[in-house]
């Protein structure tokens, strides 16, 4: 399990982008459960949308995305924490409900393929143990 501090020393991202709060359970090089409050107080709740707040698709993606970034850099020699993760692609997205505010994402992240850099991972997001998306994601660690 990791709290903010220790995500924060392997993430380069900072509010208001980060966008994981906790990790639940990891199996380090092979899965992880993080965890996302989701508040009123997101700043993109403000425009999407007004009178009915609904979290954006592609920022419940990027939580995946951090998600998987903390399980590829917990496997990693410190001194590469922090560095950037740039997203190759995407695949086999779906969003099957909205996330409001109050609820708990529960992320799920499991690694299917790995290289030096690159990493193609499968994600899931629940709320209330009900799947709400799912991806697979390719990023790479690292400079370009």
């Amino acid at each position: 399990m990791y709290d903010i501090q220790q995500i924060l020393s392997f993430l380069p991202h900072r509010y208001p982008f980060l966008l994981i709060d906790r990790v639940l359970e990891i199996n380090v090089g092979e899965q992880i459960k993080a965890l996302k409050n989701v508040t009123i107080n997101e700043p993109f709740f403000q425009g999407h949308f007004p009178g009915m707040p609904i979290m954006p698709g592609v920022l419940i993606i990027e939580a995946m995305a951090q998600a998987g970034g903390v399980l590829v850099f917990a496997a990693l020699d410190q001194e590469k924490y922090g560095s950037p993760v740039y997203f190759m692609g995407m695949d086999k997205v779906k969003f099957r409900q909205p996330v409001v505010p109050g609820d708990q994402l529960v992320i799920d992240v499991r690694i299917l393929k790995q290289r030096a850099k690159a990493v193609k991972m499968a994600a899931i997001a629940s709320v209330n143990e009900k799947r709400v998306a799912e991806a697979e994601i390719m990023a790479m660690i690292g400079d370009i």
